[in-house]
């Protein structure tokens, strides 16, 4: 990657926190002024940024068809959209999809909880490997080579006391979730958050994207949230059957 390149993808990411100065900019790069504001009216040119009467840098209207565009095309998300739009409904409750993409587990859509409170998210967000439910249920669906590399390469920090941290526990974690069919986060990611995840399923049988149902333990406790699964069993189902996937029954043997 160019240096010019890498420098502006800072920049925007660095927007993306929030309103900047040149002066905090060019600290955050270490470089001098003239470069970055070189760079910044380039971006500007391409309406990716944009400077307020308080010459402060803000991201600007051309990411948002860059972003329209990115959820486009994934067309899973435009085929769940009515099915988790009806369990947000249904529930109350926070519902998620994710999808795994380039080593990350990312939303792709949020339905938000019509309770006050509520936890923080967004779509574009990475999720935690080793401590989300959809993270889970996305990792549970890869090869298993590919499962275990992934597990070997994360730093397991330890969100609360109830976080996996070591890719032996992990690993357990997700044969139990390819199993099952579904994923828990019991207070894993943050302490006062439980959710629970399943999978959606192409037409081959891939794992194509997770959905999940989050709760303030101060709404529901765990064994209520478990409650839901049912629900959100359904409503992936549902999804995994418009994206064309099947599940065909194993048939028993024929004695004879």
């Amino acid at each position: 990657m160019s240096q010019s390149l890498s420098r502006a993808l800072r920049l925007l990411n660095e927007l993306g926190e929030g309103p900047r100065s040149l002066d905090d900019l060019a600290a955050l790069l270490d470089v001098h002024k003239t470069t970055v504001l070189r760079l910044l009216r380039t971006l500007e040119g391409d309406r990716l940024v944009f400077r307020d009467a308080a010459y402060r840098y803000h991201l600007g209207a051309g990411l948002f068809a860059l972003s329209s565009r990115a959820l486009e095309q994934r067309p899973v998300r435009a085929t769940a959209a009515p099915h988790l739009a009806a369990l947000n409904r249904e529930t109350g409750h926070t519902v998620h999809l994710a999808a795994y993409e380039g080593g990350e587990v990312v939303y792709i859509d949020k339905y938000d909880s019509r309770h006050p409170v509520r936890m923080y998210s967004r779509i574009g967000l990475r999720a935690r490997l080793h401590c989300t439910a959809v993270a889970k249920v996305l990792l549970a669906g890869l090869p298993e080579a590919e499962r275990r590399a992934v597990a070997g390469s994360i730093e397991y920090e330890a969100m609360t006391p109830n976080t996996l941290t070591g890719p032996e526990a992990l690993l357990a974690e997700l044969s139990r979730v390819a199993e099952q069919g579904y994923a828990v986060d019991h207070g894993e990611h943050e302490t006062f958050i439980n959710c629970v995840g399943a999978p959606i399923r192409d037409a081959g049988g891939r794992v194509v994207a997770a959905a999940s149902i989050s709760v303030p333990a101060v709404l529901l406790d765990f064994e209520q949230v478990l409650a839901v699964l049912p629900d959100l069993l359904k409503t992936t189902a549902a999804v995994s059957a418009d994206c064309g996937w099947h599940e065909h029954p194993i048939k028993k043997a024929e004695h004879h």
